[in-house]
């Protein structure tokens, strides 16, 4: 065989990598994939298996374009969303006592 460089064989093609080592490998693989992974050009890595989620992989640029965003159109930050379900928790209470007790919608829909 022929002893070439690792930096050289990452250049080729995984097809020509593969006929270079297997001249005949259509005749022993149903694909290019099985072929290169017994030859040993593929191999698997384990990886953390939180990596894999997208939301994790692009939470960063998701957030840079939230931040872009903000700044372009200068909107500041949100405030915390626990206050608002209290002052609607509140104005429920204070409507209600307004309103008659046979009222024809409930509060959940207004």
């Amino acid at each position: 065989m022929n002893a070439t460089p690792p930096s050289l064989h990452s250049r080729r093609s995984l097809r020509d990598q593969v006929e270079e080592l297997l001249p005949n490998w259509q005749s022993w693989y149903p694909s290019l994939f099985d072929a290169a992974t017994d030859l040993g050009l593929l191999r698997a890595r384990v990886c953390d298996l939180s990596s894999l989620v997208l939301s994790h992989r692009h939470a960063s640029i998701y957030n840079e374009a939230v931040q872009a965003f903000r700044n372009q159109w200068s909107v500041e930050e949100p405030e915390a969303q626990d206050a608002q379900p209290e002052s609607r928790t509140q104005h429920k209470r204070s409507r209600a006592s307004d309103e008659p007790a046979d009222s024809v919608f409930p509060d959940d829909i207004l």
